[in-house]
């Protein structure tokens, strides 16, 4: 539920938090879809009343006023969002509203079909969904921006509880006419000749992957390197490479037989863990915990596979 439509924070307090966490007044007013000069306004009237400057004009970035008053107001703001989904809790989930960040993979494979199961018992619930990257979906729980988190390869943080854990092996996409797509395991090295599609180091995928042929003295040629599961599989179902990557979020591809997965053999190459957490210590509302008991199971089903 947006606190600032409901009056329990102010625009002055709402614009400034855009701006710190978009880096730039331009970016904030785009996102709010209102006028960069109101913005303007709006935090420098609020940098008159405070007696200190929020942020570095030169390059936007906070002051330690600005560090402080962020810190504050991201914490009344996670105490204002449960209060707020307590109160739709009396309603019996006939609304209210689930934040989750979750990398790509997850929201492309994983997440749909659960969202349709639970939007069938609970309709009327709103949810937020951010996709990040791993260590970002984290972030954004411990901040209290979401209430879940669904990431790959990230160590719990001792602030937040783990929910639910999958281990899930890496493998090979192939078309299911590669020479490949009908063995039951390969290795790194039956790739050595091929167009690779790989991710890049800002997701750790892209770090496991450049991990595993360090250990292995194995250099892959790489057709294109970039930050975009989608993209990825989708060169991959045209012919135009073969990637690396776990079954989640190739599961539409999988069933259709447009790609087949083959699972590598490597021992460099350990299984990923796909992790959800929430904070530590703080009950969760009717609709996150309603949220999170089906995706526990739609996780554990993956388990070992």
């Amino acid at each position: 539920m947006a606190l600032h439509r409901l009056g329990l924070i102010s625009s002055r307090l709402h614009y400034f938090q855009a701006v710190a966490q978009l880096g730039s007044i331009r970016r904030a007013a785009q996102n709010l879809n209102v006028a960069p000069s109101a913005i303007s306004r709006t935090i420098h009237a609020l940098e008159e009343e405070l007696g200190a400057p929020l942020f570095e004009r030169a390059r936007q970035r906070l002051t330690s006023a600005g560090e402080i008053l962020l810190y504050h107001a991201r914490a009344s703001i996670a105490e204002l969002n449960r209060a707020t989904a307590f109160i739709d809790d009396l309603q019996g989930l006939r609304r209210g509203s689930v934040a989750i960040a979750a990398v790509e993979s997850v929201t492309r494979g994983l997440l749909p079909g659960v969202l349709a199961d639970f939007w069938g018992r609970y309709p009327g619930v709103t949810v937020e969904v951010k996709t990040t990257g791993s260590r970002q979906a984290f972030e954004l729980v411990l901040q209290g921006d979401c209430d879940l988190a669904i990431a790959f390869d990230v160590r719990v943080p001792k602030t937040a509880q783990r929910l639910a854990a999958a281990s899930l092996r890496l493998g090979a996409l192939v078309p299911p006419q590669h020479p490949l797509a009908r063995r039951r395991e390969a290795r790194l090295r039956d790739f050595a000749n091929e167009r690779v599609l790989l991710s890049d180091a800002s997701l750790t995928l892209g770090s496991s992957i450049d991990t595993a042929l360090l250990d292995s003295a194995l250099e892959l040629h790489p057709r294109a390197i970039t930050n975009s599961i989608d993209l990825m599989i989708d060169l991959a179902v045209r012919g135009q490479g073969v990637t690396c990557q776990t079954r989640v979020g190739v599961e539409r591809e999988l069933s259709r037989g447009d790609l087949m997965f083959v699972p590598f053999g490597d021992p460099q190459l350990r299984t990923r863990k796909l992790s959800m957490i929430s904070r530590s210590k703080v009950h969760l509302s009717a609709a996150p915990a309603a949220l999170a008991t089906l995706l526990t199971k739609a996780i554990q089903a993956l388990d070992g596979r």
